[in-house]
């Protein structure tokens, strides 16, 4: 499985556009970009690295696969 580049493997979060509005309302596009870090974590018995954003790291809904361990393949 690839990493996907700019999505949340766990909620699917990820970029989000529209437009910065300056004083004098200008308007020129921008991109938020997901706070994604790189997960060692255990999945199907094996260990494998996904993307996950911060909020998802947080809550708990991934647990990362102890260092040292080795993937069973």
């Amino acid at each position: 499985m690839a990493i996907n580049r700019s999505r949340c493997w766990t909620c699917g979060k990820g970029v989000a556009f529209g437009n910065s509005v300056s004083h004098a309302n200008n308007k020129t596009r921008r991109v938020w970009r997901p706070n994604l870090q790189v997960a060692r974590i255990q999945h199907e018995g094996a260990i494998i690295k996904v993307k996950v954003c911060t909020r998802c790291l947080a809550a708990g809904k991934v647990q990362r696969a102890p260092r040292g361990q080795v993937a069973v393949a």
